[in-house]
């Protein structure tokens, strides 16, 4: 009832006869660039939480700039 490793042979043989082996290759060459790219990002968003650009970053960065000023004036 399933799909036999025959069938998925010849589904195989067709797609490389549609596409032609350098496009499948292109296609898995993208394919891999974008999953490392967004294993890259997650690790790089796990590392640095407090990011500048982002408006987290910008919030907190504002909150200690108010912060300051009122000191700077006291003193």
């Amino acid at each position: 009832m399933g799909i036999s490793i025959w069938q998925l042979l010849i589904v195989l043989g067709i797609v490389i006869l549609l596409f032609g082996t350098k496009k499948l290759r292109n296609i898995g060459t993208d394919l891999g660039g974008a999953i490392r790219g967004f294993k890259k990002s997650m690790s790089d968003d796990e590392t640095k939480p407090a990011d500048p650009d982002s408006l987290e970053g910008q919030q907190e960065q504002q909150q200690t700039q108010a912060e300051e000023k009122p000191r700077e004036k006291q003193s």
